[in-house]
This record gives C-alpha cells, structure tokens and sequence, in this order.
C-alpha cells in the first residue's frame, strides 16, 4: 500500500471514532433533555403518563431527522446512559460504532435490567474482545448470551416483534411512492409468493408487462 494510501485509510478510522464518540455525546444529550424535560412538564403539572411526551420530536428538529427515528434516537440514548454503561464507554471510545451499539440495545430489549446489564458487561467490558467483530457475529453473540441467561426471552422477543408489525408509506420520486410492510415471515412470504404466482402466470399467458410491474398492479388490487 502507498504512503498516501495509508494516511487516507488512517484517516478514515478516525473519523469513523469521532462518529461514534459524537455518537455517544448524543445519547448523554438525549438522556439529559429527556430528564429534564420531564421534571420541568412535572412541575408544570403533566400528568405522569403523559411526561416526557414530545421530546423525541425536539431531537428530531436537532438532528434534522424525523420523528419516529427521533423517538428512536431518544429510546437509544436512554438505554445507553441508564441501563447499558460498557457499550455506552465502547461508543464514546470508537471502538463500536451507532449501529452496534443499537444492534445491542434492540437485542437485549426483551430482558429485564439485571440480565441487560449481565450482557453489557460480558460483550462490551473488554472491548478488544469487539475488534473485528461484525454484525451478524455480535447479533449471534448477543442471542447465545441471552439465551443462556433467559431462555424464554427469546419467546418474548418474538411475540414484541409480531406486535410490531406495520404499514407505512412515504414518497418517492415523480409521483410515486413506497409502501412497505413488516409483517410475521410466514405471513410476508405467503404474501411475495401469491404475488409471484400471479406475475409468473400472467406473464406465460402473453402478459406484456414486466414481471414487477404484474407484482405492483396486483397488489393493489387485492
């Protein structure tokens, strides 16, 4: 490798450790507001179940983001401060980036505190032991782990994803749009594969669409 080519691979760790320490000076911030405006909406007499209601959308405005993913920065930023202290360190030290550190916070959700903090403790204390380590190896990681601390979260962890099944539609370039749905695999594939059946069949009977544009015209009229 080049001198010059070296320099610029060199570079781009750094930066890739300045993210992820800003990363971390994020998730304090968002924990710190969230706190805060709490006790200011306590003050001003907001019901208890309704506190803490509005600041993922000021984290949003901040990070020019929207606000489900706004929410999403706030749910990060609080399980990292208050429940997760060694993936939190690993953050701010650039040795785990902002996705890692949310790929351990959405794996570990269906735990309770004790057994999360169990998790953060065994992957993320020495962080030499997160050198190298992917995203398919920290996910089968941290689901060994669990497994082996709770046997039945993985149980719950499916049941919360089956809750969480959606629709959403947001837009797209020249009038179009994307509809996307998360739905139970079963489900999803059954869906995929009666739209396929239906493309492959028209598409034999002389059909002069494309096989997607068959999948897409289908859809909409089931």
């Amino acid at each position: 490798m080049e001198a010059a080519d070296s320099q610029l691979v060199d570079l781009l760790r750094v930066l890739e450790e300045l993210k992820s320490s800003a990363a971390a000076v994020q998730a304090r911030a968002a924990a710190v507001l969230d706190a805060s405006q709490r006790r200011a909406q306590s003050r001003a007499g907001v019901p208890a179940a309704h506190l803490g209601r509005g600041v993922g959308a000021q984290i949003a405005l901040a990070r020019r983001d929207s606000p489900h993913r706004g929410n999403r920065h706030l749910g990060l930023g609080k399980a990292l401060v208050h429940e997760m202290p060694h993936t939190l360190a690993a953050l701010a030290s650039g040795v785990l980036s902002e996705w890692r550190a949310t790929l351990l916070v959405r794996e570990t959700a269906c735990l309770d505190l004790e057994d999360r903090h169990r998790v953060d403790e065994l992957i993320c204390k020495d962080p030499d032991s997160l050198d190298g380590v992917g995203d398919r190896k920290l996910i089968a990681r941290i689901r060994s782990i669990t497994q082996a601390i709770d046997p039945a979260s993985q149980v719950r962890r499916n049941a919360k994803a089956v809750s969480d099944r959606y629709v959403s539609c947001r837009p797209a370039p020249d009038t179009m749009c994307f509809v996307t749905g998360l739905l139970p695999v079963a489900q999803g594939v059954a869906v995929y594969a009666a739209l396929s059946r239906a493309a492959d069949s028209l598409r034999a009977s002389g059909d002069a669409r494309s096989r997607g544009q068959i999948m897409a015209d289908t859809s909409l009229n089931a």
